[in-house]
């Protein structure tokens, strides 16, 4: 247990760059309101905090990222694909608890279809198939759909930029029995192993980080304040995400990164 509670830490650590993979922070958003202001209560805890961080991202996960990066393409693109497909694992249960179920039947259809003709996710056949893109979810946005609000801003230990409410739902897992660790195997009682589970975790965190080192370094080489970047970027795309799962009018495109555009979904 406290070993997969570490890997976690570990993974949604480098998994928190999705935050700021904009490839120089500049963003274009349309909508009818402005992301509600979040109070930075513990700015000065919070600004330390994000320096360690940084210490620990020079030191270890970038450099094991750039090795990642010289693996032959097609292992990487193949990584990239499984780990996206586990990652239905958390996106199903949190669109039948938006209340989104036939999204919910559209990825478990999907996580089907890549699991199995797919070659255990390293192929997106689904996406080959035509299914709708694949948007993922997870606690912290089914909380703010819920209408709990997003508390304020945090920087955590490894974990990095989040919000109290964020935080919550990144905790749901670990506490809670993470589905990637538990989900059955061919409908039986079986569970994923713990190495799978680990692997499936560290591979997502590192393959993201990845493919972000250009994105991350410009952003911070052009910020007068990377600290409020990064808070700034983050925040917002946590609201949209909601803004888009709620009231569906919300069209938000981070220019020059795929991984950062939301399509309108009216």
């Amino acid at each position: 247990m406290f070993k997969k509670f570490v890997i976690t830490i570990f993974s949604v650590f480098l998994l928190s760059f999705n935050a700021i993979a904009a490839s120089d922070g500049e963003l274009a958003l349309s909508g009818n309101e402005k992301p509600e202001k979040i109070k930075d209560c513990f700015e000065k805890l919070n600004r330390a905090t994000f320096s360690f961080n940084q210490g620990l991202d020079k030191a270890i996960f970038k450099p094991l990222a750039k090795g990642y990066r010289n693996l032959p393409d097609p292992i990487q693109k193949g990584t990239g694909n499984a780990v996206r497909n586990l990652s239905n694992l958390i996106t199903i249960p949190n669109n039948v608890l938006q209340g989104d179920i036939k999204t919910a039947v559209i990825n478990t259809g999907r996580l089907v279809v890549n699991t199995t003709i797919g070659l255990l996710g390293t192929i997106d056949m689904a996406n080959k198939m035509g299914f709708p893109k694949y948007i993922k979810e997870d606690y912290g946005q089914t909380l703010g759909a819920w209408g709990v609000g997003p508390g304020c801003y945090l920087v955590l230990p490894v974990l990095g930029p989040s919000t109290v409410r964020d935080t919550a739902g990144s905790f749901v897992n670990v506490l809670g029995g993470d589905p990637w660790y538990n989900a059955s195997i061919h409908g039986n009682n079986e569970f994923l192993s713990e190495g799978l589970f680990i692997t499936s975790k560290a591979l997502s965190g590192i393959d993201f980080r990845a493919n972000n080192i250009e994105s991350i370094d410009n952003l911070e080489s052009n910020s007068i304040d990377f600290y409020a970047s990064v808070k700034s970027l983050y925040l917002q795309d946590r609201e949209n995400k909601i803004e888009n799962q709620t009231r569906g009018n919300i069209e938000v495109i981070y220019k020059n990164e795929e991984d950062w555009e939301e399509i309108d979904n009216q």
